[in-house]
């Protein structure tokens, strides 16, 4: 096995501290590339979003960017955001009181401000789609979360048992699977291989969507959204709490997937970046955009830099 990633915090000309990153990349079922333990267990958390989104994708072809976009978001609870959460609401017939994503602190006290509330907004179209009952829409037995579970071990390529089975910050199931899994299932959304014609055209629509509308996504500073806004259809990404990053790269037919040790957001995004760069190919000025990821500067509140961040060689090359 080999070792995992070491992306390194350093102020001034000393280490301050040290993240352990593991990960791997698939294409056609197969692993190309890994660092750390690709068969490490990690759960999907908000990565999964997009692949959450294809029951929906799926029974609505007529849908727009925005609400296509939004149903795989992670966002800042923004007017703009709330409006496109409406939207989708509006495009299917759920209702903004029947969403059973919580409230998160520092937000309005309705559902709808909360950052899942786009995905939330998805599974009860999916659930009108389905003509089933909308309450419980969260529970792992109901309609809808048992096609997103038939959805994920589709594309996992493997059985997903209940003891692999927990809840996430708002509510739905969370499941708990294999880096090499989740990166099969993201090269499976990026190219539509090995999918049925009608869940392949459910992601490409997904796909153009967020490459669309990369703003929705998460929103201004965000990684996701800078990313897909500087590469387009090239790259999606998607990231997760506690370190958890997936993605995709369309034109290589990868997928890949990343979990950092200790749940930090800032390495696991400084090794996506690594991988993009590592595998995407890209001319001078996206070479340079890309890099400013893979070793951002550390500003104190002045805005002056006073460090930075950077991953160890194995994917820096």
């Amino acid at each position: 096995m080999a070792e995992p990633v070491r992306v390194a915090v350093r102020r001034g000309a000393f280490v301050e501290s040290v993240h352990e990153v593991h990960g791997v990349a698939v294409r056609d079922g197969e692993v190309v590339a890994s660092f750390g333990d690709p068969s490490l267990t990690a759960s999907l958390r908000s990565s999964a979003k997009p692949l959450q989104a294809l029951p929906l994708a799926r029974a609505y072809p007529e849908l727009g960017e925005q609400e296509l976009a939004i149903a795989a978001a992670s966002h800042y609870g923004t007017p703009r955001h709330i409006e496109a959460v409406r939207r989708l609401l509006a495009a299917t017939g759920g209702s903004e009181e029947e969403l059973d994503c919580g409230r998160q602190q520092g937000r309005p006290q309705e559902s709808i401000y909360d950052n899942c509330s786009g995905k939330h907004a998805g599974f009860l179209c999916a659930a009108c789609a389905m003509d089933t009952p909308h309450r419980g829409y969260v529970a792992p037995t109901h309609p809808v979360q048992r096609a997103v579970h038939a959805v994920l071990e589709s594309m996992t390529g493997a059985p997903i048992g209940d003891d692999r089975r927990a809840t996430d910050n708002c509510a739905v199931p969370t499941w708990a699977i294999s880096l090499a899994g989740l990166a099969r299932a993201f090269a499976c959304f990026g190219t539509g291989h090995g999918l049925a014609p009608a869940r392949a055209k459910a992601a490409e629509r997904l796909r153009a969507a967020c490459a669309a509308k990369p703003w929705h996504v998460a929103g201004t500073g965000r990684f996701c959204t800078e990313l897909m806004q500087r590469f387009g259809p090239r790259v999606f990404a998607k990231t997760g709490a506690e370190g958890v990053f997936c993605g995709a790269l369309p034109e290589q037919g990868l997928g890949i997937a990343i979990k950092c040790d200790d749940g930090s957001a800032r390495a696991a995004e400084v090794v996506m970046a690594a991988a993009v760069a590592r595998f995407l190919s890209t001319d001078d000025a996206e070479r340079s955009f890309i890099e400013s990821f893979v070793r951002p500067s550390l500003r104190n509140w002045n805005g002056n830099v006073v460090g930075g961040l950077g991953p160890t060689d194995i994917l820096a090359r």
